[in-house]
């Protein structure tokens, strides 16, 4: 085991590159409702994604928190660059998890990986200009105030690899993503699966504990237009933040 707890032969974090309307897309998200929020907003992992760059052109401050921060710029670039081919590679092998090409959009895939080399350039352009916005930092504990943010963001991390994150880990990384959103805003999870689109099967029992620490959970599901795929986000909330508990290490 390494010093993290995580056994040294799991698979690497992908450092993707998502651009904000893939956000909007993935967590049911709107750029007005962006705009409109009344304090910054945390994407944790933030990896080389364009969130803090494209926001920010709304007036939505973001602070992207992400353990690939600590290394130099190209080094975090040269990931995101492997991200892009690791996704090409999954999209090729396994079509019927992502969304089919339209008989009028028959390169919607490379179409799609161009936009993360659009964010990738966004990010690396962002993060030399405005490095404060980019935290390295790791969950389960992070380096935020309580209630510091009006709305949390954490994708494709703590269910797309339960080789990395199981149930405990899982339970107080989502306690620590609660307890630096305020009391009135909310944190939002997604993808409820792994990379093999295998869901989570201790969603239940996770919701549970969940609530033994006064958090509050719901299965949001939706639709976006243009895909037929019913999408799903796991939304936390603080129900009573004068009991809620603090950080925890697992």
């Amino acid at each position: 085991m390494s010093a993290t707890g995580i056994p040294p032969e799991a698979p690497d974090v992908l450092v993707t590159s998502r651009p904000l309307d893939e956000y909007c897309a993935q967590f049911d998200l709107t750029r007005a409702r962006l705009a409109a929020l009344p304090g910054p907003l945390l994407d944790c992992p933030g990896g080389a994604a364009g969130l803090a760059a494209e926001a920010g052109e709304l007036g939505c401050r973001v602070i992207a928190a992400d353990p690939a921060y600590a290394l130099p710029l190209p080094l975090v670039a040269a990931a995101a660059r492997a991200a892009r081919a690791a996704m090409a590679a999954a999209m090729a092998d396994r079509p019927h998890l992502y969304p089919s090409p339209r008989p009028d959009r028959p390169d919607r895939s490379e179409r799609y990986l161009r936009s993360w080399d659009r964010a990738r350039r966004l990010f690396a352009t962002d993060s030399a200009a405005h490095p404060q916005r980019y935290v390295a930092a790791a969950l389960p504990r992070l380096p935020f105030a309580d209630g510091a943010f009006a709305l949390t963001l954490s994708g494709y991390l703590l269910f797309a690899y339960p080789e990395l994150f199981g149930p405990e880990h899982q339970v107080a990384a989502l306690a620590e993503l609660v307890r630096v959103t305020a009391p009135d805003g909310e944190v939002r999870v997604q993808p409820l699966h792994d990379g093999r689109g295998r869901r989570c099967g201790h969603l239940d029992p996770l919701r549970y504990a969940l609530g033994e620490r006064r958090i509050a959970s719901e299965v949001h599901r939706f639709h976006r237009a243009g895909d037929d795929r019913a999408r799903r986000v796991l939304v936390l909330r603080a129900a009573d933040r004068r009991r809620r508990t603090g950080p925890t290490c697992v």
